[in-house]
This record gives structure tokens, C-alpha cells and sequence, in this order.
């Protein structure tokens, strides 16, 4: 399948280097932002989820309603809603959306997130809740019959779906980590796997380990997760440039951090999932890692969320990601701190450049 790009979408102007105390939903802004995404053809945007923010799903059917091509990535913790529910929500927003619909998968990072609203298994259990939710909701999206479920962590009886996918089967179903479990259970269950931006070496190695599991649970080739890389490229008209608003993105982000303004306060408590953990350990090896991959940024957020950068002129940027496409990601991530700005860039200067590439080879 053809490279595609990713976004993540913001409700309101407020940024990690400007940020808006107590911004709400503004809902011009996000129909501009939308819409932006979808003329610079962006092909995915994702709809984050956090304990104290807005609704994914109202926030989703709303970006459906404003685009024509975007496909709507949903974030999902399954202690928030019942699988059943989450079934007949999925595959309203598919209808909605005329396909476009989209789930991703947070089993949770951080015990405390997670306490803030009841959940309290511990991390293993929190993957093994995860697998029989996904189970449930490829049985509820492709049976038309009412069926029983007496699982660990859900029982029902007779539960029958009338809210179909637009495809009649199921709609893709994303799961990121870097644990054993996030591997076993993306790599035998997932459409899509998701990684944050490590090293070519160690995501070559993180590649192989999701095929690896594929394998195990009896998937062909032709049926591998597609893998989906995140990076925060910091991008301007030359090297030199670049470096510079890279220097002074970073000098933003530790003021407001020390401030008590960043996304991160200074006295967060240490990271608990293992993707986090994997990036301050490579942070620690040093600032710049392969073409341009840039880690300063992750030890300024305490490697809270996505943060690795990719730093460098258009051609910098387009060269990097090429590297990951090479090693098989086929869903590229690219967020910057100037939300709407940044994808205007990426969306002038990027994707259509590796997109010329890739033909470009395929026509070789």
C-alpha cells in the first residue's frame, strides 16, 4: 500500500510554545485545522483521548463533517467504555464518515491516568483487557447474529449488532507500544501498529519483532500490522535555519516546563510504559541520532507522548522519513508545536515531495 501521512488534531490554537490557559473547544479553529488537513491531503488525523479533555468521538463525527477524504483515528482506552457500546459508536462514526472511521488502542501508560477514572488492573491485566476488547469488537462488527461473550473481563448475553461497518466487515483496528505485550497483541490482532520515533537500528529491530509475532499467530505476510512511526519534525528553509528555531523550540519548551506551563509539569513523577523508558534511554546516548533525528526534545517533556524531532530543511525532512519508509513503515506521523502552521509546512514541503520521490522510484 501506498505511504500515508498522519496528524493529530488540536481543538483550539493553544501549542505546547504558546500555550492558552483554560483554552476550550473553539470550533472555528477546528474546522479550519480540518480542513487544512484535508486540502493538504493529509490521509489520517488523530483524535487523541486524555482523562480531563474533550470527547474523541463528538470531536471526530465533527472533523467528518467538515472533510471529504480525512479518515478519523479515534484513540480508545477500554476502561471507558463497554466494548458493546464502543462497537455501535465506531461503526455510527464509519457511517457518519462514509468509511473513515478508524480506533486506536491505549491499554495505559501511567497507573495514575488511569486511576483518575476507575481503572486500577495493573499493567498486564491492562493488556489482557485489551485483547479480549479488540476480540469483542471484530465479533460485534462482522457477525449479524446475537452471540454471548463470558470472557475475564466481559460478560453479556445475546448482544446483536445492527450498526454495521460501511464495508460490512470490520473497521481498522491500530495498537502502539514497545512492551512484550503491546508486540504480541498488535502483532496477532492489530491493522496498524504505532511506534514512536526511535533510531532507524532500533526501529528496524521493533519492526521485526511485530512481524515476528504475526507469524506466530498464523498471519501471512500479505496480512502484517502496517506499521505507523510519530516524529515532531521541526522544519525551515535551510540547515542552519532549522537548527536555530529548533534551539529556541527547546528553550520554550524547558521555560514553560519549569514554569509550570508545559504539558509536563517539573515534579511530574517518572514515566511508567516502556516506549517512554526506551526514549530517555536513547536520549541519554546522545542529541542527534541517524540523519536528523533530534532527542533533546524528549528529555525537555520528560518523553511525555510523542516528542523525538526530526530537524533539517525540506529536504532533510523528506530524506529522513524516506529512511523509515524504507524499512516499511507506511504510515508517517508528523506533528510539530505550531500545530495548524506546521502542517500547512508539511503539507506544502513534505508530503507532496516524498510522494514524488516514492513515484519517482516506482517509475524507475
Amino acid at each position: 500500500m501506498p505511504t500515508e501521512f498522519i496528524s493529530v488534531t488540536f481543538p483550539n490554537a493553544s501549542t505546547e510554545l504558546n500555550p492558552i490557559p483554560n483554552a476550550s473547544i473553539d470550533p472555528e479553529f477546528l474546522t479550519r485545522y480540518a480542513r487544512n488537513l484535508d486540502d493538504y491531503a493529509f490521509n489520517y488525523t488523530l483524535v487523541p483521548y486524555d482523562s480531563s479533555s474533550y470527547d474523541p468521538f463528538t470531536i471526530g463525527a465533527t472533523i467528518a463533517s467538515v472533510t471529504k477524504n480525512l479518515k478519523i483515528i479515534i484513540a480508545l482506552r477500554p476502561n471507558t467504555l463497554y466494548p458493546t457500546v464502543a462497537a455501535k459508536a465506531l461503526a455510527t462514526l464509519d457511517q457518519l464518515s462514509s468509511g473513515r472511521a478508524v480506533v486506536h488502542f491505549i491499554a495505559g501508560g501511567s497507573d495514575t491516568e488511569q486511576a483518575r477514572e476507575g481503572d486500577f488492573l495493573n499493567k498486564e491485566q491492562r493488556y489482557a483487557r485489551l485483547e479480549e476488547y479488540i476480540r469483542i469488537l471484530r465479533r460485534a462488527w462482522e457477525s449479524p447474529d446475537p452471540f454471548d461473550w463470558d470472557g475475564e473481563y466481559y460478560q453479556f448475553k445475546q448482544f446483536q449488532n445492527k450498526v454495521r461497518p460501511v464495508n460490512g466487515k470490520s473497521i481498522p483496528v491500530s495498537v502502539g507500544g514497545s512492551s512484550d505485550d503491546a508486540y504480541r497483541i498488535g502483532g496477532s490482532l492489530a491493522d496498524i501498529f504505532g511506534l514512536w520515533g526511535e533510531p532507524l537500528k532500533e526501529t528496524k529491530a521493533q519492526i521485526d519483532r511485530i512481524y515476528e509475532e504475526a507469524a506466530k499467530a498464523g498471519r501471512p505476510e500479505s496480512d502484517r500490522p502496517r506499521i505507523w512511526v510519530t516524529f515532531r519534525p521541526i522544519i525551515a528553509e535551510t540547515e542552519e535555519l532549522a537548527w536555530a528555531k529548533a534551539h529556541r523550540t527547546l528553550d520554550l519548551l524547558q521555560t514553560h516546563r519549569a514554569n509550570g506551563l508545559g504539558k509536563v509539569p517539573a515534579n511530574a513523577p517518572a514515566v511508567q510504559n516502556v516506549g517512554s523508558q526506551r526514549l530517555l534511554e536513547i536520549a541519554a546516548r546522545g542529541e542527534v541520532q541517524d540523519r536528523a533525528l533530534w532527542y533533546p526534545t524528549v528529555t525537555a517533556t520528560n518523553a511525555r507522548g510523542a516528542s523525538t524531532a526530526l530537524v533539517g530543511s525540506p529536504k532533510t525532512i523528506v530524506d529522513s522519513i524516506l529512511d523509515y519508509v524504507d524499512l516499511g513503515a507506511e504510515l508517517i506521523s508528523i506533528r510539530g508545536y505550531d500545530n495548524l502552521n506546521d502542517a500547512i509546512d508539511y503539507g506544502r514541503l513534505v508530503i507532496p515531495a516524498v510522494r514524488q520521490a516514492l513515484q519517482e522510484r516506482g517509475s524507475a
